[in-house]
């Protein structure tokens, strides 16, 4: 057996850290969530308020995937984006949320972008657009940057040429960039 010294008992001590802090605060932040949503909607059994949240919202998904109901959900579609403030919100809010679920996802094509004309400094990112011609930039392509440890951003319109595909999954790229390049690219 090792010898216990003030030194490998810190080790241990923060390498117990380095398990415990995360655990804990994905613990901590996921019952705040859960009792939020029960506080929105009156309940007081722990969880009964985001189980039938889930349940609305995998029914509304269901109903919305058949033709018969699916001409409803796109005419409230249309009523909703009508509407000029409303509108902005929605349809800011439908993309946001279609870039990272659906058919349509938006951030699975990873890039690194040269920052700089020396080809020093690189940044990875998403293109969202490749084409956009509509604009008159032929030459350029929509690059959206994702800050780490955030959940903003920034959208730039990049020469062609600086912008170079990566293989790899654009989870794993999301994964790297939120934090910072801790994580590794690791499949996990």
């Amino acid at each position: 057996m090792a010898k216990l010294t003030i030194q490998s008992v810190l080790s241990y001590f923060f390498r117990g850290l380095l398990f415990v802090i995360p655990l804990t605060l994905t613990i901590y932040v996921i019952t705040i969530a859960i009792q939020w949503i029960d506080g929105l909607l009156g309940f007081t059994i722990p969880g009964m308020g985001l189980l039938i949240i889930l349940s609305v919202i995998t029914i509304v998904g269901y109903l919305g995937s058949f033709f018969i109901t699916r001409p409803f959900f796109e005419f409230l579609e249309r009523a909703v984006e009508k509407v000029p403030f409303i509108s902005l919100i929605y349809t800011s809010l439908k993309d946001l949320v279609g870039a990272f679920v659906g058919d349509k996802k938006k951030f699975d094509k990873p890039v690194i972008v040269q920052l700089d004309a020396y080809g020093s400094v690189y940044k990875m990112g998403f293109i969202t657009q490749s084409n956009l011609s509509e604009l008159g930039l032929e030459d350029l392509v929509s690059v959206y940057l994702p800050h780490s440890y955030n959940f903003s951003g920034n959208q730039f319109l990049v020469p062609r040429h600086r912008v170079k595909a990566l293989d790899v999954n654009g989870t794993q790229a999301m994964k790297f960039i939120v934090s910072g390049g801790v994580s590794g690219l690791g499949k996990k």
